[in-house]
């Protein structure tokens, strides 16, 4: 508002890209997506000019097919540079999703298997492009599927 009182100023309206748009977000429930796949639901504590992040009341969520699970994680801080989409979390369309909520233990399972699988795939792939010597073999290759 103006300071005369006479309604919404244009200063009221002015974007501010980057970090500092973030500030609008400050105690809103957000949804987070890193670089490493995990999600993290959180309202937004605080933030700093490197878009770090506090989350309080964070839950990570595990989503495997159509079922998910939700790890209790509370208090999160998360560096900026591995925030890949953030976004405000708008829980009346959680239902609408069509997703089941399964235990912990239960999603865990469910992902170590599904990791497995692709982990599977992969190699079978990786190995017949190498026999069809449509991919070069690297010194590296053992070590870098090892972090994955």
């Amino acid at each position: 508002m103006s300071s005369s009182g006479a309604g919404p100023s244009a200063a009221d309206n002015i974007y501010f890209p980057g970090t500092v748009s973030l500030l609008q977000d400050l105690d809103k429930k957000l949804i987070v997506l890193l670089r490493d796949g995990r999600v993290l639901i959180g309202i937004l504590r605080s933030i700093d000019q490197f878009a770090n992040l506090v989350l309080h009341r964070t839950i990570e969520r595990i989503h495997v097919g159509k079922k998910y699970g939700d790890i209790q994680r509370g208090v999160f801080i998360v560096r900026g540079e591995n925030v890949v989409l953030l976004g405000e979390f708008d829980e009346s369309l959680e239902c609408m999703a069509g997703l089941q909520e399964v235990g912990v233990d239960e999603i865990l399972e469910i992902q170590r298997e599904d990791t497995r699988i692709r982990r599977e795939t992969e190699d079978r792939r990786t190995r017949a492009l190498r026999e069809r010597g449509l991919l070069q073999y690297s010194l590296f290759q053992s070590s870098q599927n090892e972090d994955f």
